[in-house]
């Protein structure tokens, strides 16, 4: 009976030494892999740039891993600050989002870069990917505008900054395209109160829209619009202004004729 139990003690001693063994083994594995040598800088960026070229899935759609690709460029953000790659890994990750339509963190890395380095080369090229970005997530004219809004802020600072960048010409055709969809917005705003014949309040967004968008293309019409809604309202003396001033300076519009034959009936 001692016996037995002699051997049972052994046997436990051998187990438990064998799980010690197993647990020191596993730890050392656990060790190395927290320690695992990082990829050199140059390596990381050839890795990430060769995961953005894709790869084509029967020939009919072309995969791209940009995921892998952030992973690879953000290693060297936090591994390699000061090397020359980080900056660029910056771009590269923001770029990565971007063409992933994932515009609120593209606009994040945009934002980041030309605050953190304001006078990089590529501050114009970040500041014109942050318009995209909210350009890209902004509604139809007839919806909020505050994406439109957000864009048209980094649209100025690029034109007022940046004048003479290569940016400068594509984003002062995006700004008027932006500025187009504000103004349409209101229009439709006062064209909601003129047919519901709430004049007062139509007049007011008219009279906005002359101010804060001219030049657009819209000034004929809602002079027209604007002296109509006086017309209505009783308001002789401002409709005959605005129709006056319609017709100097649009003489050869079709709204001009309009006020011209309006005019001509308000005569004493």
């Amino acid at each position: 009976m001692v016996f037995a139990r002699l051997r049972l003690a052994a046997r436990n001693l051998r187990i438990a030494v064998a799980v010690l063994a197993l647990c020191a083994g596993a730890s050392c594995k656990t060790d190395e892999a927290l320690f695992e040598e990082v990829p050199a800088a140059e390596q990381l960026w050839a890795e990430g740039t060769e995961a953005l070229k894709g790869r084509s899935i029967l020939g009919v759609y072309t995969y791209v891993d940009y995921e892998g690709a952030i992973e690879k460029f953000q290693k060297i953000v936090d591994n390699y600050p000061n090397s020359d790659f980080a900056i660029r890994s910056e771009l590269a990750i923001a770029d990565a989002y971007f063409q992933n339509e994932k515009y609120d963190e593209a606009l994040s890395y945009y934002r980041d870069f030309s605050d953190l380095h304001p006078q990089h080369e590529k501050v114009p090229y970040t500041l014109w990917q942050a318009a995209q970005c909210h350009e890209r997530r902004s509604l139809a004219p007839g919806r909020d505008q505050a994406a439109t809004r957000d864009a048209l802020v980094f649209l100025d600072r690029l034109l007022l900054k940046h004048a003479h960048s290569s940016y400068a010409q594509p984003a002062e055709e995006m700004w008027r395209d932006l500025q187009t969809r504000l103004a349409t917005n209101v229009e439709g705003i006062a064209d909601f109160y003129f047919d519901r014949g709430e004049y007062e309040a139509a007049a007011e967004r008219y009279r906005a829209l002359l101010n804060e968008y001219p030049g657009l293309g819209f000034d004929p019409r809602v002079l027209w619009k604007l002296g109509t809604c006086y017309a209505e309202l009783q308001r002789s003396d401002e409709a005959d202004r605005i129709f006056r001033t319609l017709v100097a300076h649009y003489a050869d519009s079709e709204f001009a004729s309009r006020a011209r034959r309006q005019l001509a009936i308000n005569l004493p």
